[in-house]
């Protein structure tokens, strides 16, 4: 008896070891080399954002800025805001007071490039109801050791039309890295996330694209989301192709943000996920690689297995309309699933192979039982067709008798022989 006591306790300890997220706190550049700019020449980009005029160009030479306020242009049209290059022109707020964003950004045409933003109390750039807006060679972080403390997004466009990141870096997030929110005709292309608890975000968001990016060391890659109760409901058409979506094994150090549900959402993404559709309409994911994320390479959920209120007006929880195809899979052999988030729980202990297995591809197999009374018809219209199936981990989960009932399949049968025609239209924007 002692002897399958200790065969027990090490066997727990083993899955603690290897199961666990890592951490970092590497950095892209060293600023610490940088001249400090004397307070005189701060004081003036402070006034070059407050007096900028339309059609104006603010030039930030190279230089650490130490910050003691917020950056805001507010309301300017065609504003090119240029540093001398993401290693050369950095942005401190670590001084911050006041004021959440580094720089925040209200207008129509606005550009920014060639330099960095460090330590901001909140977010590191966000933008707001602005139509036409450049992030290019932006790298947005933070330098803290406690990473908990680090704000929220690193680069935030929200409520925006006509947006393009390009080049860009973001890391150490405690939500996500490159997050677009509520907004139309994005593009997110060539760009570096990690270290974030997200790596790249889209929410409730139209006609997407998010292509040539690398998305390494987050707790999750990827992420499409549809929350409820946003002014902007059910986002669709978001195209996902030709990442590098790698070793997303990092800690998730999200924290709550109030008492609103939505502000809970990420602390719930199992380290080691690739990618996470949440009720996610109309997506396709192809030619991308998904390579030794611990837990799951795809995830497909619905909003219910979040446990949260999964009712509002023009929203569906459900996820739908997804096309699979045509990605290259690694399993991370020798790491469990993650076990400190329910989803990952849900992966490690119920999967259709067994015991702590990592898996290619899951589906919590939540579907609308007013459209069919079983899942047979895939009434959700997932679509999978991916050359090697049969020799993926895929897992579909029943869950609607309960936590006692659960129960695993294999059947990526029920998937295949059909194709979900996901239409984007970002003329003029993917050549910028």
């Amino acid at each position: 008896m002692r002897n399958f006591l200790n065969s027990i306790l090490l066997l727990i300890a083993g899955l603690v070891y290897f199961s666990c997220g890592s951490s970092t706190t590497e950095q892209t550049f060293d600023s610490s080399k940088l001249t400090r700019v004397p307070r005189e020449d701060v004081d003036k980009i402070v006034e070059a954002f407050i007096m900028a005029e339309d059609s104006s160009t603010i030039e930030i030479p190279a230089g650490f800025y130490e910050m003691n306020t917020q950056l805001i242009l507010d309301n300017k049209t065609a504003v090119k805001i240029r540093g001398a290059g993401m290693d050369q022109t950095v942005l401190s707020f670590r001084n911050l007071k006041s004021g959440g964003e580094g720089v925040r950004i209200v207008g129509n045409n606005i550009s920014i490039t060639d330099l960095s933003i460090e330590d901001a109390p909140g977010d590191g750039i966000k933008a707001q109801h602005t139509d036409g807006l450049t992030f290019r060679r932006i790298n947005v972080t933070w330098t803290n050791g406690d990473k908990s403390k680090n704000g929220t997004y690193a680069i935030y466009p929200v409520q925006c039309k006509n947006v393009v990141i390009d080049e860009c870096i973001a890391s150490h997030s405690k939500d996500a890295g490159i997050y677009v929110g509520q907004s139309e005709n994005i593009v997110v292309k060539n760009s570096l996330a990690f270290g974030n608890v997200a790596g790249i975000e889209i929410e409730n968001c139209d006609n997407a694209e998010v292509f040539g990016n690398t998305a390494r060391n987050n707790s999750g890659g990827i992420l499409v989301f549809n929350l409820p109760g946003l002014p902007k409901s059910d986002g669709k058409g978001t195209k996902i192709y030709d990442n590098d979506i790698i070793d997303n094994n990092h800690e998730n150090f999200a924290t709550p943000m109030g008492e609103d549900p939505n502000g809970n959402t990420v602390t719930m993404v199992p380290p080691g996920s690739g990618v996470i559709l949440l009720a996610a309409k109309e997506v396709e994911i192809y030619g991308n690689r998904i390579l030794r994320n611990k837990t799951s390479g795809v995830s497909i959920a619905s909003y219910q297995i979040t446990g949260f209120p999964a009712e509002a007006p023009n929203w569906s929880p459900y996820t739908s309309d997804i096309f699979l195809h045509d990605n290259k899979y690694e399993r991370n052999w020798y790491r469990f699933p993650d076990f400190s988030r329910e989803l990952g729980k849900l992966v490690l202990v119920y999967n259709a192979y067994g015991f702590g297995k990592t898996q290619d591809i899951i589906y919590d197999g939540i579907w609308d039982e007013n459209i069919s009374v079983t899942i047979n018809s895939n009434p959700m219209r997932i679509c999978i067709q991916e050359p090697d199936i049969e020799n993926l981990r895929f897992t579909r989960f029943f869950l609607l008798d309960g936590e006692k009932n659960i129960d695993a399949f294999k059947d990526y049968q029920l998937f295949q022989n059909c194709k979900v025609a996901v239409k984007t239209d970002i003329t003029g924007l993917a050549g910028l």
